[in-house]
């Protein structure tokens, strides 16, 4: 079962801040959905964002 996140939790997450997770969010940088008004993520699949994005640093 995946575990969902919330904009504060990925944001300690990322080490990033929450205005920074709502604008890529926005920007589709990272993947998400909206519940309501409220921004919820998949942390699967921003790890797989994560992994992905180490792969093209390493090449």
């Amino acid at each position: 079962m995946s575990i969902i996140l919330t904009t504060k939790e990925l944001a300690a997450y990322l080490k990033l801040t929450e205005v920074t997770i709502y604008k890529y969010a926005n920007e589709g940088k990272i993947p998400g959905f909206k519940i309501g008004s409220r921004w919820r993520f998949d942390k699967d699949k921003i790890d797989d964002l994560l992994k992905s994005d180490e792969e093209i640093e390493e090449a």
